[in-house]
């Protein structure tokens, strides 16, 4: 897709500090290419704090501000083949297109299908965002609400407010694996709160929901459902939970259940038909800057069009009714968010899915083959291991650590060459770590399984079996 034009000619240089980008460095003003040039000569040095102030013009001794910020630039670029830890999609192209954009301010404040009396905002944009989604969700375009967020804790604090909203005396309910933002909302709104255990693969337990609800049977029910849990990429099944509700006696319109779909809402769709607003379901949210890929964090967040109402306020200073978390929104981001949807379509995400999903079974068969523990769910890009025993590993390649665990996500732009790197140097590491046999690696059977768990013990148990 080619670059937007304006009357006016755009002038890189009205936002981008005179010398930012030296000639030959950025050809023709595209970082994609930069990083492209850097990917030979990654530093395996984690990014340092810059101890950075701010400075009167002609008052600084240190470093320029533009060779302040073409250091950055350089640091961060040097460091993208190490960023496996994190659900962050960091390939995209759009962002050279899309530079001329910078110049100015677009607030998408209000409602998103409601035009504001300013012109600078990208509403319909946004709607054609929030239509493409509402598609792929199965629901009907009259029938849905909703609006790009700044991230998925906000679609999650919209779509539990919406239930709480509806059933104001209602119970939540969330697995112990959910994202931390859920147990945020039930105290930023003094709900009741229900934590449900999980199976040690991450995914909800489902007697435990079953009990707690007919312990509860007297309130409504909220609950949250988890479409790829944060660590491990569980995905809690909505048509056992819905069944659940059912056995228990609850009719529809004693709950609510919210979808918490941050990174696995643009997987599944193109696997299974799981998330749908044919079932009885009250929301879905996504987070924008994960599979699918922004420059900024944003995501998605849809609900019945029907419960919306509990939530408008009109507001005359905007002229507009806003039912956001928010108000004020970047306009910035509904771009984005449209602009690949647009270059990559149906297509190009089935391929993004199966690469994935066929890269993270390449690490787990490699590191099970060389007899580290690790767990993989299924629908999941992210490969659960053993921690690594060193710190200056684990920020090498910033990983995420719980306990004995680490992962690494499997992102799209994460090639087999960038996990043969990580796979290589985690085996010559651990030849360090536990070659005078006085330390040997942890146990994480209680975490991911004993049939995972590539320990001593749990190794012999398993050949002996």
């Amino acid at each position: 897709m080619g670059s937007l034009s304006f009357e006016k000619d755009f002038e890189p240089s009205a936002i981008t500090p005179r010398g930012l980008a030296p000639p030959g460095l950025i050809p023709n003003g595209d970082f994609g290419e930069m990083k492209r040039l850097k990917l030979d000569t990654t530093s395996t040095t984690p990014r340092k704090n810059l101890n950075l102030s701010v400075t009167e013009p002609g008052k600084n001794d240190g470093p320029s501000l533009d060779c302040t910020l073409m250091n950055y630039i350089d640091t961060l670029s040097q460091r993208i083949n190490y960023h496996i830890g994190y659900p962050v999609n960091i390939c995209y192209e759009h962002y050279a297109s899309l530079a001329p954009l910078l110049q100015f301010h677009l607030n998408n404040c209000g409602d998103p299908f409601l035009q504001n009396t300013v012109d600078f905002h990208s509403k319909d944009f946004e709607v054609a965002v929030l239509n493409w989604f509402a598609d792929l969700w199965e629901i009907e375009k009259d029938q849905y609400w909703g609006y790009v967020t700044n991230g998925g804790t906000e679609g999650n604090l919209h779509g539990i407010l919406v239930g709480r909203e509806l059933l104001p005396n209602g119970i939540l309910y969330a697995s112990k694996d959910s994202h931390y933002s859920v147990a945020k909302a039930a105290m930023m709104y003094r709900m009741e709160f229900e934590m449900i255990n999980a199976s040690v693969n991450g995914e909800m337990d489902y007697s435990d929901l079953k009990a707690k609800l007919l312990q509860n049977k007297g309130k409504p029910a909220i609950i949250n459902v988890t479409i790829g849990t944060t660590f491990k990429g569980a995905v809690d099944d909505l048509d056992i939970i819905l069944q659940t509700l059912r056995d228990c006696g609850y009719t529809h319109d004693q709950f609510y259940i919210h979808c918490d779909a941050a990174l696995n809402g643009l997987i599944i769709p193109f696997v299974k038909k799981m998330i749908s607003f044919k079932k009885p379901i009250g929301s879905v949210t996504i987070s924008g800057h994960k599979f699918l890929g922004c420059p900024m964090p944003c995501g998605v967040q849809i609900t019945r069009k029907s419960y919306i109402n509990n939530l408008s306020r009109r507001v005359e200073y905007i002229a507009s009714v806003d039912a956001t978390i928010s108000g004020s929104r970047n306009g910035l981001t509904p771009i984005f968010l449209w602009y690949s949807l647009s270059a990559k379509g149906h297509i190009g995400f089935q391929k993004d899915v199966k690469r994935c999903l066929d890269n993270a079974k390449y690490l787990k068969d490699r590191l099970q083959q060389a007899g580290i523990s690790v767990m993989l769910n299924e629908l999941s890009i992210i490969v659960v291991l053993e921690r690594p025993r060193d710190h200056e590993f684990v920020r090498r390649w910033q990983l995420s650590c719980v306990r004995d665990m680490a992962h690494v996500i499997v992102m799209p732009g994460i090639t087999k060459e960038t996990l043969d790197s990580f796979i290589t140097d985690l085996l010559q590491q651990r030849k360090k770590w536990y070659q005078d046999g006085r330390v040997s690696p942890p146990c994480v059977a209680d975490d991911i399984g004993a049939q995972n768990c590539a320990c001593s013990y749990h190794k012999i148990d398993y050949i002996i079996a």
